[in-house]
């Protein structure tokens, strides 16, 4: 494809103003178009706050993936001057008979040479007193990991894309019944065009996604720490993920709270018609939660709330291929949970298979695909 070639990404959020800013930054004059403004409410990279974390089961491929991405975002943050990843640490917590993830871990990270810790219970309860340690086998630490500032991230990058001469338009991209595309009721052109809208994605192309892509709801409730108390400050605590319990969480930080979520993988949300405000279920979830794992803050109150979805593939393998009709339409998604942190390292990889330098890789590509064991998922789900 030669310099200069005209490309559109559909789509704002982490994948596409990521793909959008590294096609830029190869030459390629790049158009992004979202139906609203990057880090909008209704968007999957809208929260506060991700966690990073390189511990991704026997999965090398990701693990090597987030060793990258965490040198980029310290890069970006240097380049666009504000934080946009915190070193607090990732705590996995290895429940008694469900620690097949954690455990396929511990020698790929052994291969990888990743710092890790491995904590009995008692040593965990006195490096982390935050937890209750009931039912945890033992935990997996890893210190050179933590959270990125996803709404910042989102915000920053699109900045960075328009100063670099990137456009950003408002309008609604949509497919009609053979998924050929239509802007605002007329057919899209470009050269190339990759469509990363996230869980719409599926939406939009029925007949290719819909069938390796199931939409659901994740709630998410913001606890006050205690008045006086900085043990639940990042500085003190880190990201946690929980999988006995099907529960994460992110220690305060810039007077957010401590997030805890439920991993509630069958609860379908609407995505153009609900409210994104949390319901009554999730706050006594959170609060059950924190009773059995963080029981200092019993009694503390929600301070933030926030309701989005995330686009689940079985395997949980993102997707990045060509659509099988339409030769110069790439589709780019399928977040499951655990994109958002490769970011920088997926759009520039989106970019390198959009403009043809290479193929995508065959776990992304569009077909039939099945569930992975616990060990083998690289998001433990």
């Amino acid at each position: 494809m030669p310099p200069k070639s005209d490309a559109v990404v559909v789509g704002a959020g982490i994948a596409g103003i990521m793909t959008a800013l590294h096609l830029q930054r190869k030459g390629v004059s790049v158009t992004v178009i979202d139906r609203w403004e990057p880090g909008h409410p209704r968007a999957s990279s809208s929260d506060h706050n991700r966690i990073f974390r390189s511990i991704h089961g026997k999965d090398e491929f990701y693990t090597r993936w987030v060793r990258e991405a965490r040198l980029r975002w310290m890069e970006l943050q240097e380049e666009m001057g504000c934080t946009l990843y915190e070193e607090c640490g990732a705590l996995v917590l290895a429940g008694e008979g469900h620690s097949a993830w954690e455990d396929a871990t511990i020698p790929t990270f052994e291969r990888l040479g990743i710092p890790h810790f491995i904590f009995g219970v008692d040593e965990l309860k006195v490096r982390f007193p935050q937890f209750s340690c009931d039912k945890v086998a033992y935990g997996l630490f890893e210190p050179e990991a933590g959270m990125v500032m996803s709404h910042r991230a989102v915000v920053e990058t699109a900045k960075l894309f328009q100063r670099e001469g990137g456009t950003i338009l408002r309008g609604n991209v949509q497919c009609d019944e053979a998924e050929r595309l239509h802007l605002d009721g007329k057919p899209l052109k470009a050269d190339v065009i990759v469509v990363s809208t996230g869980p719409w994605l599926g939406e939009m192309y029925r007949r290719t996604i819909r069938p390796i892509s199931k939409v659901v709801r994740q709630n998410i409730i913001y606890t006050s720490t205690p008045q006086a108390d900085t043990s639940y400050d990042a500085y003190k605590m880190p990201c946690w993920i929980d999988h006995g319990y099907g529960a994460y969480g992110i220690p305060s930080i810039n007077g957010h709270g401590v997030k805890a979520a439920i991993a509630w993988t069958e609860t379908i949300i609407d995505l153009d018609n609900d409210e994104r405000v949390v319901d009554e279920a999730t706050f006594n979830r959170t609060r059950q939660y924190l009773r059995h794992r963080l029981p200092g803050l019993v009694g503390q109150r929600a301070v933030d709330q926030k309701a989005c979805q995330i686009a689940m593939t079985p395997d949980t393998h993102f997707i990045l291929d060509w659509h099988p009709d339409h030769e110069n339409v790439l589709l780019s998604g399928g977040c499951s949970g655990h994109l958002f942190k490769h970011g920088p390292v997926y759009g520039d990889f989106a970019a390198g298979v959009a403009l043809r330098e290479y193929g995508t890789a065959d776990r992304f590509k569009i077909g039939d695909r099945g569930m992975l064991s616990a060990g083998e998922s690289p998001s433990g789900r």
